[in-house]
């Protein structure tokens, strides 16, 4: 197969790419990323050079540009990852989201039935679902729940995921979803939590925690969701949804102390600040509907997850520091000079 994985220079996209170039070596996996801020080449530079491997520099709310490398590449299946998805970046930014995560998802769809696509998958979010309460750990997030959005990022992801689901109706179009839990594991982007968390904790720096960190949210390792995405790609029934979940909730302060204590950091670098406007309480997954269908298992608890998560940030402190000194927006010009 032919495989086309969008925002593939991303976190989770980029664990992806890895994972199928590695796991399939007989699959061509092309990754299309628009390299803005959280792209970062240097996450696929491990992978970069294997013959069934090809990166492409693009965004896909380019329509012309999107129908030409379709029509060239002649695509099996597409997996989208493309999207802006910082909650705090879309208070700031509404209008950015929409174009993205919106419209953008409207043009690899019109693409993807044009040319014949066998499966579009679109990666969406357990946002959607907007929140559940701290003192009910009996519900949880189903793929029936109705969609109950609290920020423009979670009304985007939403907005899309209506739109693949109408495309699928309406057109025939092959498609699948999958909602997800926060991930967290290696390439993970700096601005988010844990990331955050570890590089602030090895400088000894201050750790900002909103609130009084009481919000909960179900922690997926990335491994184990891009088995799952694959799972559902080859396996999954069209026009379905499935929920991706880890089993593993924790209050964002158990979290933050969690990594303290695996650093040996002191938990007087905790900083509790204000908390974001909408900000969801708790999110929790049922897994129950993938698990039985496709007989897909988390490998991961979120001991021996972050524990590993902590390891890889200690073993590649180059690769985040290039993010947060912004060296990384380099790495295409340097990577391609000679390739163009």
């Amino acid at each position: 197969m032919k495989i086309l994985v969008t925002g593939g220079a991303g976190f989770i996209g980029g664990n992806f790419a890895h994972y199928m170039t590695n796991t399939y070596p007989e699959d061509q996996i092309v990754v299309l990323d628009a390299l803005t801020y959280a792209g970062n080449l240097e996450t696929l530079e491990p992978i970069m050079d294997k013959p069934n491997f090809k990166f492409v520099k693009g965004d896909i709310r380019d329509r012309a540009f999107i129908d030409d490398l379709f029509a060239k590449e002649k695509f099996d299946v597409v997996v989208n990852f493309a999207a802006e998805s910082h909650v705090d970046r879309s208070i700031e930014n509404p209008g950015l989201f929409v174009e993205t995560n919106v419209m953008g998802v409207q043009v690899l769809l019109d693409v993807s039935l044009k040319y014949g696509v066998k499966r579009y998958h679109q990666v969406s979010t357990d946002e959607v679902y907007g929140d559940l309460p701290l003192d009910r750990k009996d519900l949880m997030f189903t793929e029936d729940t109705p969609l109950h959005t609290s920020s423009p990022y979670s009304a985007s992801k939403a907005s899309a995921d209506l739109l693949v689901l109408a495309y699928h109706r309406t057109f025939k179009l092959p498609v699948t979803i999958s909602r997800c839990s926060n991930n967290y594991g290696p390439y993970h982007f700096p601005e988010k939590l844990i990331p955050l968390m570890i590089s602030r904790a090895l400088a000894d720096e201050s750790l900002p925690v909103y609130g009084k960190g009481e919000n909960v949210r179900d922690w997926l390792h990335v491994h184990d969701h891009c088995t799952a995405i694959d799972l559902v790609i080859r396996k999954g029934r069209e026009g379905e949804v499935y929920n991706i979940g880890g089993h593993n909730e924790r209050t964002n302060l158990e979290v933050v102390k969690t990594i303290l204590k695996q650093l040996g950091k002191p938990e007087s670098l905790i900083h509790f600040v204000t908390d974001r406007p909408g900000h969801d309480l708790r999110y929790a997954i049922d897994p129950t509907k993938i698990e039985n269908e496709l007989g897909w298992k988390p490998v991961y608890n979120f001991d021996t997850g972050i524990k590993q998560t902590i390891e890889w940030y200690l073993n590649n402190k180059t690769w985040w520091e290039n993010i947060i000194s912004g060296e990384y927006q380099d790495y295409y010009a340097k990577m391609y000079k000679d390739r163009q």
